[in-house]
């Protein structure tokens, strides 16, 4: 499959990224009546994978509020994401293979930009534990430098420059086999929004929400998402 080139969101878009506090605090106000609407649910695994240079610390709201709704949410346990270094793709591929055998039931992955495409691999090459994947705002698709991040992993590797390889990230714009839900913004700062689209396919769907790139995580429109696909009976 060929890979587009697209364009990083605008200067616009990225200074609106600074609407964050906002957005949580918008979750906050939000919950008491998504409570009451959504979905509860009896126990289902949740592994939520943060996005690049944040933690599980970061998503503890996201955690938070799955866990009142009766789901069984985890964060990944590996500290800060800074990409796939020596041992994080083993270490997640084992995190994941625990949560199953706890359960006893396949796992819903929740990735958060760049961990949605840790997700999406791990149901690629592990789809017997994964029951369902969801990306927030994940660069899954048209090219790989669509996107605000570069001078972040720049940063993380110490001014080393960033190697696009354009052959395996066309390798991975195909779903895994497992039902496969994009949610993105188009007035994502981050990445550009095309960019974190599936390909049509019989599992899979891209669903719109209102909001930031940074807020995803703590936007209520983002849980419902969540819940509702939690809810469904595959």
């Amino acid at each position: 499959m060929p890979v587009q080139n697209l364009p990083a969101p605008s200067t616009p878009l990225l200074l609106l990224e600074t609407r964050l506090g906002l957005e949580i605090a918008a979750l906050a106000l939000a919950y008491p009546r998504l409570r009451r609407t959504l979905p509860r649910g009896s126990g289902q695994p949740v592994l939520v994978i943060p996005g690049f240079g944040m933690s599980d610390r970061t998503i503890a709201p996201l955690l938070a509020a799955l866990r009142r709704l009766g789901y069984a949410a985890h964060g990944w346990g590996l500290g800060r994401n800074l990409g796939m270094r020596r041992g994080v793709k083993e270490q997640l591929a084992t995190r994941l293979r625990e949560l199953h055998e706890q359960h006893t039931q396949p796992v819903t992955l929740v990735g958060w930009s760049l961990g949605g495409v840790f997700a999406r691999e791990l149901a690629r090459h592990q789809a017997q534990y994964v029951r369902r994947v969801v990306t927030l705002g994940s660069p899954i698709n048209g090219h790989p430098d669509a996107n605000n991040m570069v001078t972040l992993f720049r940063l993380a590797n110490r001014g080393q420059p960033v190697k696009t390889d354009l052959d395996g990230f066309a390798r991975r714009i195909a779903p895994p086999p497992v039902p496969c839900t994009a949610v993105y913004t188009k007035t994502d700062g981050i990445v550009a929004w095309r960019a974190c689209l599936e390909d049509p396919a019989p599992n899979t769907e891209n669903v719109e929400v209102r909001g930031s790139h940074l807020g995803l995580p703590f936007n209520p429109q983002v849980l419902r998402v969540i819940v509702e696909r939690l809810a469904r009976a595959d």
